[in-house]
């Protein structure tokens, strides 16, 4: 169609520029680089599963004991952390307390020893230290027999299901946080709408808490443990994330909800040892995990379903870290930009 008449020309690069504005490609290359460290993080972290000192346990007697610990000391690549333990029932209290992955009782009786594992902490894991232990008596002409302290439940088959629930609740803070700003504008922020969407945060951390601690329980039956202290976690999980959202978004405007992305999904999720337990990640994520809510997250869920709530005051310390710093920062960041646009 021929041009309107009246209508000036215009170049090409003109028209680039109306279609693609400054703010528009910036916004692009911020997302360009996010899928790029989305990639790169997981694939980081999950492409090569390799256990690397692994805490364990070696139940034996004597001069025994000491070989033992020896001979799993030296294994190439150290991926045990072997210490001795004074019995079987130590040992199985240690690994619900989650202090050790695992324990090998050597029978001083026979030729088959008793591997003690706790696939509610990950079957894979449980699944490397079988195949580990087994290679290692092998060479020493003797057998393994398994045991499970901690079985995963029958619902939860591969033992992934407190990591997907963690996931899910991270996912509803960061969200619904990014959605309260962005459709009020991020611009507009004062410090009592920062305090209704923090109270609003909290209200949706309650009921998207109860959700789902009734989904992974009731309803479908894919994490045992104690009801409530699901329904609490989650409730905790979402206002941190949803806090730390705010937050990044108070300093940052519209690209903290990258920051907030980068923290959770891309560095977080692989980090979190769910796919992969902590013991198989490499040193950069197996170090940043812990202090992540989704890390902290799926430890306490498990400690909840599988290890009798054992070991869950760092992760819950953890958490609200998170949910402290980010209400004292959206609250901080809100006065001080309300009193510069005063001045």
């Amino acid at each position: 169609m021929s041009q309107a008449v009246g209508e000036p020309h215009r170049s090409f690069l003109a028209e680039v520029k109306d279609a693609v504005t400054p703010r528009a490609t910036l916004l692009v290359i911020g997302v360009l680089a996010l899928h790029l460290l989305f990639i790169a993080s997981y694939v980081g972290a999950l492409h090569d599963p390799r256990p690397k000192d692994v805490p364990f346990g070696v139940v034996a007697t004597g001069p025994a004991a000491e070989r033992t610990v020896t001979r799993l000391e030296r294994l190439p690549g150290k991926p045990l952390d072997p210490r001795t333990v004074a019995d079987r029932a130590t040992a199985r209290e240690q690994i619900l307390d989650r202090k050790i992955d695992g324990a090998l009782v050597v029978d001083r009786a026979g030729t088959t020893d008793t591997l003690l594992v706790a696939t509610g902490g990950g079957r894979v894991l449980a699944t490397t230290l079988e195949a580990l232990t087994t290679r290692v008596e092998k060479s020493e002409g003797r057998t393994v027999r398994t045991v499970d302290v901690a079985p995963a439940d029958t619902g939860d088959a591969n033992g992934l299901s407190s990591f997907y629930v963690t996931v899910g609740w991270c996912v509803g803070g960061y969200l619904c946080a990014s959605i309260m700003t962005i459709s009020a504008g991020a611009a507009r922020s004062t410090p009592r709408r920062a305090v209704i969407r923090l109270i609003a945060m909290a209200v949706v951390a309650l009921v998207g808490g109860l959700g789902g601690a009734l989904i992974v329980g009731p309803v479908l039956g894919a994490l045992p443990g104690s009801f409530p202290a699901l329904w609490g976690l989650g409730t905790l999980i979402i206002f941190a994330v949803g806090a730390a959202t705010l937050a990044c978004q108070a300093l940052f405007g519209l690209a903290g909800i990258g920051l907030a992305i980068l923290i959770v999904v891309i560095l977080g999720n692989p980090s979190a040892g769910g796919a992969l337990p902590p013991p198989l990640l490499p040193p950069f994520w197996q170090a940043i995990g812990p202090a992540l809510p989704p890390g902290a997250g799926t430890w306490a869920a498990r400690s909840i379903a599988y290890f009798e709530g054992n070991a869950v005051t760092a992760a819950l310390l953890v958490l609200s870290a998170w949910a402290v710093a980010g209400t004292v920062i959206t609250l901080l960041a809100t006065a001080l930009r309300t009193r510069r646009a005063a001045a």
